[in-house]
Protein backbone atom coordinates (compact mmCIF):
# COMPACT_ATOMS: atom_id res chain seq x y z
CA UNK A 1 0.00 0.00 0.00
CA UNK A 2 1.06 3.21 -0.81
CA UNK A 3 1.29 6.20 1.03
CA UNK A 4 2.12 10.20 1.02
CA UNK A 5 3.13 12.00 3.83
CA UNK A 6 3.48 15.43 5.20
CA UNK A 7 5.04 17.65 7.61
CA UNK A 8 8.10 16.16 9.75
CA UNK A 9 8.59 12.44 9.90
CA UNK A 10 9.77 12.25 13.34
CA UNK A 11 6.51 13.82 14.73
CA UNK A 12 4.56 11.94 17.11
CA UNK A 13 1.21 13.87 16.01
CA UNK A 14 -0.11 11.58 13.31
CA UNK A 15 -2.82 12.86 10.97
CA UNK A 16 -4.76 10.02 8.57
CA UNK A 17 -6.48 11.07 5.69
CA UNK A 18 -8.34 8.47 3.77
CA UNK A 19 -10.27 9.06 0.24
CA UNK A 20 -13.25 7.62 -0.96
CA UNK A 21 -14.49 4.66 -3.31
CA UNK A 22 -13.21 5.63 -6.39
CA UNK A 23 -10.19 8.57 -5.24
CA UNK A 24 -6.59 8.44 -3.88
CA UNK A 25 -4.20 10.19 -1.17
CA UNK A 26 -3.42 12.72 -3.45
CA UNK A 27 -6.68 14.70 -3.24
CA UNK A 28 -5.75 15.62 0.25
CA UNK A 29 -2.52 17.58 -0.96
CA UNK A 30 -3.76 20.99 -0.52
CA UNK A 31 -5.76 20.02 2.94
CA UNK A 32 -2.37 18.11 4.29
CA UNK A 33 0.30 21.48 3.52
CA UNK A 34 -2.37 23.73 5.35
CA UNK A 35 -2.37 21.56 7.75
CA UNK A 36 1.36 21.48 8.53
CA UNK A 37 1.38 25.19 8.17
CA UNK A 38 -0.92 26.06 10.31
CA UNK A 39 -0.81 23.14 13.29
CA UNK A 40 0.99 24.51 16.29
CA UNK A 41 3.26 21.43 17.14
CA UNK A 42 4.92 18.96 14.67
CA UNK A 43 3.00 17.00 12.80
CA UNK A 44 3.05 14.36 10.25
CA UNK A 45 -0.23 13.69 7.56
CA UNK A 46 -0.29 10.29 5.97
CA UNK A 47 -2.74 10.48 3.09
CA UNK A 48 -2.57 6.35 1.89
CA UNK A 49 -4.07 5.24 -1.43
CA UNK A 50 -5.81 2.15 -0.40
CA UNK A 51 -5.46 -1.04 -2.02
CA UNK A 52 -6.56 -1.01 -5.42
CA UNK A 53 -6.38 2.65 -6.20
CA UNK A 54 -3.64 5.31 -7.10
CA UNK A 55 -0.10 3.76 -6.87
CA UNK A 56 -1.06 0.77 -4.41
CA UNK A 57 -1.13 -2.86 -5.71
CA UNK A 58 -4.87 -4.38 -6.61
CA UNK A 59 -5.83 -7.09 -4.74
CA UNK A 60 -6.26 -10.82 -6.49
CA UNK A 61 -9.24 -11.57 -4.86
CA UNK A 62 -11.84 -8.78 -5.70
CA UNK A 63 -14.00 -9.95 -2.96
CA UNK A 64 -11.32 -8.23 -0.67
CA UNK A 65 -12.36 -4.88 -1.29
CA UNK A 66 -13.97 -4.25 1.73
CA UNK A 67 -14.54 -2.35 4.43
CA UNK A 68 -12.73 -4.57 7.07
CA UNK A 69 -9.59 -5.49 4.95
CA UNK A 70 -9.08 -1.60 4.42
CA UNK A 71 -9.14 -1.43 7.55
CA UNK A 72 -7.48 -4.05 8.54
CA UNK A 73 -4.79 -2.86 6.20
CA UNK A 74 -4.87 0.95 7.96
CA UNK A 75 -3.72 -0.74 11.49
CA UNK A 76 -0.68 -2.46 9.71
CA UNK A 77 0.57 0.82 8.01
CA UNK A 78 -0.13 2.66 11.50
CA UNK A 79 2.07 0.46 12.79
CA UNK A 80 4.45 0.78 9.96
CA UNK A 81 4.59 4.64 10.90
CA UNK A 82 5.34 3.63 14.33
CA UNK A 83 8.02 1.34 13.78
CA UNK A 84 9.60 3.98 12.02
CA UNK A 85 9.52 6.53 15.19
CA UNK A 86 10.94 4.06 17.37
CA UNK A 87 10.06 2.65 20.90
CA UNK A 88 11.30 5.59 22.04
CA UNK A 89 9.35 7.76 20.00
CA UNK A 90 5.62 6.79 20.68
CA UNK A 91 2.85 8.27 18.55
CA UNK A 92 1.55 10.49 21.09
CA UNK A 93 -2.24 11.55 19.08
CA UNK A 94 -3.99 10.27 16.34
CA UNK A 95 -6.34 12.15 14.21
CA UNK A 96 -8.60 10.62 11.30
CA UNK A 97 -9.73 12.36 8.08
CA UNK A 98 -12.03 10.17 6.36
CA UNK A 99 -13.83 10.94 3.31
CA UNK A 100 -16.82 9.01 2.26
CA UNK A 101 -15.50 5.40 2.13
CA UNK A 102 -12.44 6.66 4.58
CA UNK A 103 -14.55 8.12 6.67
CA UNK A 104 -16.27 4.37 7.08
CA UNK A 105 -12.89 3.08 7.87
CA UNK A 106 -12.39 5.64 10.52
CA UNK A 107 -15.82 4.84 12.49
CA UNK A 108 -14.46 1.67 12.37
CA UNK A 109 -11.19 1.70 13.94
CA UNK A 110 -12.20 5.17 16.29
CA UNK A 111 -15.41 2.31 16.92
CA UNK A 112 -13.78 -0.58 18.41
CA UNK A 113 -11.48 0.06 21.82
CA UNK A 114 -9.70 -3.15 21.63
CA UNK A 115 -8.45 -2.76 18.35
CA UNK A 116 -4.21 -2.29 18.56
CA UNK A 117 -4.04 1.23 17.21
CA UNK A 118 -0.62 3.21 18.29
CA UNK A 119 -2.93 5.26 20.36
CA UNK A 120 -7.16 5.96 20.12
CA UNK A 121 -8.06 8.17 17.86
CA UNK A 122 -8.69 11.67 19.04
CA UNK A 123 -10.43 13.34 16.59
CA UNK A 124 -12.14 12.48 13.72
CA UNK A 125 -13.66 14.04 10.71
CA UNK A 126 -16.34 12.36 8.71
CA UNK A 127 -17.00 14.02 5.37
CA UNK A 128 -20.19 13.61 3.66
CA UNK A 129 -20.47 9.97 5.47
CA UNK A 130 -22.21 8.15 8.43
CA UNK A 131 -23.33 4.85 9.55
CA UNK A 132 -26.51 5.09 7.26
CA UNK A 133 -26.32 5.25 3.49
CA UNK A 134 -28.85 5.71 1.10
CA UNK A 135 -29.58 2.88 -1.10
CA UNK A 136 -30.17 5.40 -4.16
CA UNK A 137 -27.08 6.42 -3.53
CA UNK A 138 -25.67 3.02 -3.71
CA UNK A 139 -27.31 1.98 -7.12
CA UNK A 140 -25.56 5.35 -8.57
CA UNK A 141 -22.24 3.68 -7.44
CA UNK A 142 -22.90 0.56 -8.58
CA UNK A 143 -23.93 2.24 -12.02
CA UNK A 144 -20.48 3.77 -12.72
CA UNK A 145 -17.69 2.23 -10.33
CA UNK A 146 -15.37 -0.01 -13.05
CA UNK A 147 -16.89 1.28 -15.61
CA UNK A 148 -14.54 3.78 -17.42
CA UNK A 149 -12.43 4.35 -20.73
CA UNK A 150 -9.44 5.70 -22.10
CA UNK A 151 -8.70 9.14 -22.73
CA UNK A 152 -6.29 11.03 -25.38
CA UNK A 153 -5.48 13.68 -22.89
CA UNK A 154 -5.54 14.94 -19.36
CA UNK A 155 -8.21 17.60 -19.93
CA UNK A 156 -10.82 15.11 -21.72
CA UNK A 157 -10.71 13.21 -18.69
CA UNK A 158 -10.52 15.59 -16.10
CA UNK A 159 -14.00 16.51 -17.81
CA UNK A 160 -14.93 12.85 -17.56
CA UNK A 161 -14.36 12.63 -13.80
CA UNK A 162 -16.03 16.05 -13.40
CA UNK A 163 -19.30 14.90 -15.17
CA UNK A 164 -19.19 12.38 -12.27
CA UNK A 165 -18.23 14.37 -9.92
CA UNK A 166 -20.74 17.65 -9.52
CA UNK A 167 -21.45 16.71 -5.79
CA UNK A 168 -17.69 17.40 -5.17
CA UNK A 169 -19.35 21.50 -5.05
CA UNK A 170 -17.37 24.86 -6.55
CA UNK A 171 -13.47 23.63 -7.45
CA UNK A 172 -11.02 26.25 -9.11
CA UNK A 173 -10.53 24.64 -13.00
CA UNK A 174 -6.89 24.49 -11.88
CA UNK A 175 -7.25 22.49 -8.90
CA UNK A 176 -9.54 20.03 -10.27
CA UNK A 177 -6.59 20.00 -13.64
CA UNK A 178 -4.18 19.21 -10.86
CA UNK A 179 -6.40 16.66 -8.67
CA UNK A 180 -7.49 15.12 -11.84
CA UNK A 181 -3.62 14.17 -13.07
CA UNK A 182 -3.16 12.00 -10.07
CA UNK A 183 -6.00 10.06 -11.27
CA UNK A 184 -4.80 8.62 -14.23
CA UNK A 185 -2.55 5.99 -15.15
CA UNK A 186 -1.21 5.00 -18.96
CA UNK A 187 -3.48 2.85 -21.21
CA UNK A 188 -2.51 1.63 -24.42
CA UNK A 189 -1.60 3.19 -27.33
CA UNK A 190 -0.74 6.45 -25.85
CA UNK A 191 -3.59 7.15 -24.10
CA UNK A 192 -4.53 7.34 -20.31
CA UNK A 193 -7.33 5.54 -18.04
CA UNK A 194 -8.45 5.81 -14.49
CA UNK A 195 -6.10 4.23 -11.99
CA UNK A 196 -8.07 2.01 -10.11
CA UNK A 197 -8.82 -1.59 -10.37
CA UNK A 198 -12.32 -1.74 -12.58
CA UNK A 199 -12.66 -4.95 -9.75
CA UNK A 200 -13.60 -2.89 -6.78
CA UNK A 201 -16.75 -2.27 -7.49
CA UNK A 202 -17.55 -6.29 -7.62
CA UNK A 203 -18.49 -6.17 -4.27
CA UNK A 204 -20.50 -2.59 -4.47
CA UNK A 205 -22.85 -4.27 -7.11
CA UNK A 206 -23.41 -7.76 -4.95
CA UNK A 207 -25.04 -5.39 -2.43
CA UNK A 208 -28.72 -5.56 -1.99
CA UNK A 209 -31.53 -3.60 -0.10
CA UNK A 210 -31.38 -6.40 2.78
CA UNK A 211 -27.13 -6.66 2.97
CA UNK A 212 -26.90 -3.10 3.39
CA UNK A 213 -29.23 -2.66 6.10
CA UNK A 214 -27.73 -5.32 8.04
CA UNK A 215 -24.46 -3.48 7.35
CA UNK A 216 -26.18 0.29 8.26
CA UNK A 217 -27.12 -1.94 11.93
CA UNK A 218 -23.67 -2.90 11.95
CA UNK A 219 -21.90 0.78 11.42
CA UNK A 220 -24.53 2.58 14.04
CA UNK A 221 -23.55 0.41 16.81
CA UNK A 222 -19.65 1.09 16.21
CA UNK A 223 -20.48 5.13 16.04
CA UNK A 224 -22.42 4.67 19.35
CA UNK A 225 -18.92 3.35 20.85
CA UNK A 226 -16.81 6.46 19.14
CA UNK A 227 -14.84 8.48 21.89
CA UNK A 228 -13.01 10.70 19.79
CA UNK A 229 -14.44 13.86 18.83
CA UNK A 230 -16.00 14.28 15.90
CA UNK A 231 -16.62 16.97 13.26
CA UNK A 232 -19.28 15.68 10.31
CA UNK A 233 -19.44 17.70 7.30
CA UNK A 234 -22.50 17.45 5.23
CA UNK A 235 -22.69 18.70 1.71
CA UNK A 236 -26.47 20.25 1.46
CA UNK A 237 -26.99 18.84 -1.95
CA UNK A 238 -25.32 14.92 -0.48
CA UNK A 239 -27.54 12.15 -1.48
CA UNK A 240 -25.82 9.86 0.37
CA UNK A 241 -25.36 11.67 3.77
CA UNK A 242 -29.61 12.97 4.85
CA UNK A 243 -30.03 15.79 6.68
CA UNK A 244 -32.21 13.04 9.39
CA UNK A 245 -29.01 10.84 9.71
CA UNK A 246 -26.28 13.97 10.35
CA UNK A 247 -28.76 15.15 12.76
CA UNK A 248 -29.41 11.34 14.49
CA UNK A 249 -25.12 11.62 14.34
CA UNK A 250 -25.07 15.00 16.57
CA UNK A 251 -27.46 13.45 19.31
CA UNK A 252 -25.96 9.96 19.47
CA UNK A 253 -22.54 8.28 20.17
CA UNK A 254 -19.82 11.17 19.84
CA UNK A 255 -22.63 13.40 19.21
CA UNK A 256 -20.55 15.08 16.23
CA UNK A 257 -20.23 18.54 15.75
CA UNK A 258 -22.22 18.73 12.53
CA UNK A 259 -21.12 21.42 9.79
CA UNK A 260 -23.70 21.96 6.62
CA UNK A 261 -22.39 22.87 3.49
CA UNK A 262 -24.85 24.11 1.28
CA UNK A 263 -23.23 24.43 -2.10
CA UNK A 264 -22.03 20.84 -2.03
CA UNK A 265 -23.21 17.60 -2.35
CA UNK A 266 -21.01 13.60 -2.11
CA UNK A 267 -18.91 15.23 -1.36
CA UNK A 268 -16.99 18.57 -0.83
CA UNK A 269 -13.11 18.11 -2.12
CA UNK A 270 -11.56 19.65 1.13
CA UNK A 271 -9.33 21.99 -0.63
CA UNK A 272 -11.29 25.49 -1.04
CA UNK A 273 -9.56 28.03 1.44
CA UNK A 274 -12.73 28.30 3.88
CA UNK A 275 -13.51 24.13 3.68
CA UNK A 276 -9.51 23.59 4.86
CA UNK A 277 -10.29 26.28 7.69
CA UNK A 278 -13.07 24.16 9.13
CA UNK A 279 -10.96 21.18 9.48
CA UNK A 280 -7.81 22.89 10.70
CA UNK A 281 -9.74 25.11 13.18
CA UNK A 282 -11.42 21.96 14.29
CA UNK A 283 -8.11 19.49 14.55
CA UNK A 284 -5.77 22.17 16.11
CA UNK A 285 -8.51 23.87 18.44
CA UNK A 286 -9.72 22.60 21.64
Amino acid sequence: MAYWRWGDVQAQHVVVCVHGLTRQGRDFDRLAQAMVLTSPVPVQIICPDVAGRGQSEWLQNPALYQIPQYAADMLALLGQIQATLGLDRPIQALDWVGTSMGGLIGMVLAGQPGLPLPVPIRKLVLNDVGPAITWSSLQRMQSYVGQYGQYPNLDQLAAALWDLSQGFGPVLPEVWREMSSHMARPASDGLMTLHYDPAIGVPLRALTPEVASAGESAMWALYDQIQAKTLLIRGGQSDLLTAQTALNMTQRGPKAQLETWPDCGHAPTLSAEQQMAVVTSFLWGN
